[in-house]
């Protein structure tokens, strides 16, 4: 059987220094007709499991612990019984949102996780929070970049634990670097490709954000 990304979208809010948006999440499900993992768990766990199917999932990642990407994660994990797994330096969103308990494995740069006979690669991206990371699948010519870099530039740094120059740094080492032709999926919204936001990277600098 041959891996493949499927897709949903889910509704609800963000929440951070003090605001609160109601945005939309992309939730990537990674996989064959047997098992798969799942990249985030936004607001609402039964349409992940309904995404899912009767699939058995190896793993939940993690893009990073803004509350929009996370909210859903405990009823989502009590659901299909799958380990949640962070980067450890999102500890302060994480706790944000779950307090009453930790996520159950670091999420590391250059970890790999095999699913459905393609590994993921763990890229670790800081900027738009300490621990965002991205997965980049090169057997299938994909990379999830949760909210590090979207069509037409970076995710957000003007709020807490966010920082430009560092999200700068993370797209132009780990992500600029992969083939152009690598499709990017992104959190929320549409697909880019590496080629298309290659050639942007000093109008972004230069207008800081």
């Amino acid at each position: 059987m041959t891996a493949r990304l499927d897709r949903t979208v889910t509704t609800g809010t963000f929440e951070l220094d003090g605001g609160v948006w109601e945005v939309d999440n992309n939730v990537w499900v990674l996989g064959d007709d047997t098992e798969c993992v799942v990249f985030d768990a936004p607001h609402d766990a039964d349409a992940i499991v309904e995404l899912v199917g009767d699939r058995a999932v190896r793993a939940i990642l993690l893009t990073h612990a803004h509350s929009d990407h996370v909210d859903a994660v405990l009823d989502l994990q009590e659901k299909v019984g799958a380990s949640i797994h962070l980067h450890p330096a999102d500890a302060p969103l994480w706790e944000r949102s779950h307090p009453e308990r930790r996520w159950d494995e670091d999420l590391r740069d250059g970890q790999t996780f095999e699913v459905a006979g393609v590994t993921i690669h763990v890229l670790h991206t800081p900027g738009h929070a300490p621990g965002a990371c991205c997965f980049w699948v090169p057997d299938l010519g994909v990379v999830l970049t949760g909210d590090t870099l979207f069509e037409g530039g970076p995710g957000a740094t003007g709020r807490s634990f966010s920082d430009f120059p560092t999200i700068i740094a993370s797209i132009t080492d780990k992500l600029l670097t992969l083939p152009d032709e690598t499709v990017v999926h992104t959190g929320h919204g549409g697909d880019t490709t590496i080629g298309a936001e290659k050639p942007q990277r000093q109008e972004w600098v230069d207008r800081g954000r």
